[in-house]
This record gives structure tokens, sequence and C-alpha cells, in this order.
């Protein structure tokens, strides 16, 4: 029997003489059919798809603005209570700002300016109870020459530093 390779395949050498290629093309009209079908379903398809979404933009304007309840809101629930996020507009001595007025840039410059102004300015801490605070260079001046406290020790009292502007000076009631 000769060794048979598929590259060296010829008629002669069929097995099965009912088994052959297909002698038969494609058919063209069901294909050009199932085609023209697709596009139309598929044009249906997104027409159906437009007008529902056209439907639902129409019914959630319309229901947009209606109240949940028929109790009036006070004026304390129309804007949440600060730290909020940035649409909502802010109401100041000085009038109304817009929310797109200060933005996350401007209210990052606007914090740190009033934190640079609280260390590097003379003021009270807690007033009732007499705390005050200096200016951080200050502070660290006198850290420096009074040096640190040890655990369990008291820190040495500080004297007063004389500053450009006067503290004020509680009065002292006389005892006769």
């Amino acid at each position: 029997m000769a060794d048979l390779n598929l590259h060296d395949y010829h008629e002669e050498d069929i097995v099965n003489a009912e088994t052959h290629h297909e002698k038969s093309d494609v058919n063209v009209r069901a294909l050009f059919i199932f085609g023209i079908v697709f596009v139309i379903f598929a044009a249906v398809s997104h027409g159906a798809l437009y007008i529902m979404y056209r439907q639902f933009i129409r019914y959630a304007n319309d229901h947009q603005n209606k109240p949940l309840t028929m109790m009036e809101r006070p004026e304390s629930m129309t804007v949440p209570a600060a730290p909020r996020l940035q649409p909502f507009p802010s109401k100041t001595p000085s009038g109304v700002i817009a929310p797109n007025a200060n933005t996350p840039v401007t209210d990052m410059a606007d914090m740190r300016r009033e934190q640079e102004n609280v260390l590097n300015s003379y003021g009270y801490a807690d007033r009732q109870k007499g705390v005050v605070h200096i200016p951080i260079e200050d502070a660290k001046k006198l850290a420096l020459q009074k040096g640190f406290a040890s655990v369990g020790q008291a820190p040495p009292p500080v004297p007063a530093v004389p500053s450009s502007s006067p503290a004020p000076v509680p009065a002292e009631s006389k005892k006769p």
C-alpha cells in the first residue's frame, strides 16, 4: 500500500466514494435577506430606544421640582451646615457668594491664610480661661531659652514677652 501523505493525495486514492467536498456556493439570496432584516431590526430598535429616552427625560423634567411632602421646609434646612461641598451658595454678612466663586483651590488658600495668621500673631485661644497664643517663632525662642520639662516635672513659668501691642490687663480687685 502506498504511503498516503496529505500533499500527495489524488482523486483516485479516495477511500470513501460518497464523501466529497461541497460543490454548491452560499445562498446569496438568503444572506442578502438576512442582512436587510438585520439592518431594519437595528434601525427599529434604535428608534424605539431614542423615543424611550426622550420620554424618560420629559418625565424626569416634569417631576423634578415637586416636593415630597406638603410641609414647608424650614430655612435652616435649605443649605446644609458647614463644611459643605462647593455647589451650595454661601450667605455671608457681605452678601451671597455664588456657588462657583469658591473652589477647592481657593478654599485651601483661604484656610492656609487663616492658619498663617493664627501662627504668626498674638491672640486668645480661650478668652474665658485666659489662655493666649503667641507667634510660633516667639514660642520656639522661648522653648529654646527655657528648655523642655522632663517627664513628671512641671514646666517653669514663662515671663511676659514684650510685644508691639500690649495685651489687655485684667482689673484687679482691691481688698480693704
